[in-house]
């Protein structure tokens, strides 16, 4: 596939802080991708070069393979993490007047903000006043002031801050059919748990630098396995006895089971199996990405060295 950014080598500082660091990375096409870090490890300022907001010190930002320009600013979208519209406009207003940026005609852009909002479950407040909604709302109608014109690429800073379960699960289902449109969505998160969820490809950063970067399963398939989850009948004094087991741990629904080093698990189900062990789940965990991502800030930060 071919890239919707091409990242080349990237800084920014601003006077002796070091924002971004020679960053390089690549968002292909009709791709979802994770840009990842904790506070202030430089994702923002990331994401305001990409969309030609500031320009960076040294290095170059491709997008569909060009430099940024005003026609290419017309196929992307972009919600910042810091937001706010008009207080005293009404919903339906504010949506029309960004139409309009966009270069809308005025009844396409009715058509489509009646539409998004029945998908938003939000028709009911389209003659509110922006100061009359909750912080969910007023983020789910800056997300659809983001893509209402169809953007090719959509760049998402923190976007689910704020949101409810419900409201954030209904986001979710959106940006998965952007994807499915072919869309690429870029999205900044520190909330490992939902870059997991969404993403194909992630780049972790860490005071302004590239920690990690690749698909999220090849990332965790790098990191090896962390235990073995087991359940069934019959296992628990095998399992007891067996000196390749180096730590259990008994959870609600299964027991966690963590070897020696080097050992096989394949060699433990055996045993297990052969004397008398019924086994209903036997499975190689990984870490998550919230694990992998602690640990590799920990080792930049050098709290954790090996």
């Amino acid at each position: 596939m071919p890239n919707a950014i091409s990242v080349n080598q990237i800084s920014k500082s601003y006077g002796e802080f070091v924002a971004v660091n020679n960053l390089s990375l690549e968002v292909k096409e009709g791709s979802i991708f994770g840009l990842l870090g904790p506070n202030g490890a430089g994702k923002s300022t990331t994401i305001r070069m990409m969309v030609n907001i500031t320009m960076p010190d040294t290095g170059q930002i491709l997008l569909f393979g060009q430099p940024m320009n005003s026609k290419l600013q017309e196929r992307v979208g972009y919600l910042p993490e810091d937001r706010g519209l008009y207080k005293k406009m009404k919903v339906g207003e504010q949506l029309a007047f960004f139409a309009e940026l966009k270069s809308i005609p005025r009844l396409e852009a009715e058509k489509r903000i009646d539409s998004w909002l029945a998908r938003i479950e939000m028709t009911a407040w389209k003659n509110k006043k922006w100061e009359e909604l909750s912080k969910g709302m007023q983020q789910k109608i800056q997300f659809v002031s983001t893509i209402l014109h169809s953007p090719d690429l959509v760049i998402l800073d923190e976007p689910f801050s704020g949101l409810d379960p419900v409201s954030a699960g209904l986001l979710k289902e959106v940006v998965q059919e952007l994807r499915q449109q072919n869309k690429t969505i870029i999205f900044s998160t520190h909330l490992m748990e939902q870059a997991e969820e969404l993403c194909d490809e992630i780049c972790l950063i860490n005071r302004g630098q590239k920690i990690l970067s690749g698909s999220v399963r090849e990332i965790k398939r790098g990191f090896g396995w962390r235990y073995i989850a087991i359940d069934g009948e019959n296992f628990e004094e095998t399992l007891n006895a067996h000196p390749a087991v180096k730590q259990i741990f008994r959870r609600r629904d299964h027991t966690e089971v963590t070897l020696m080093d080097h050992d096989d698990p394949q060699t433990l189900l055996q045993h297990l199996l052969t004397n008398g062990a019924r086994i209903t789940r036997f499975e190689l965990v990984a870490p998550s990405l919230n694990e992998i991502f602690i640990e590799s800030v920990k080792q930049t930060n050098g709290d954790n060295p090996k």
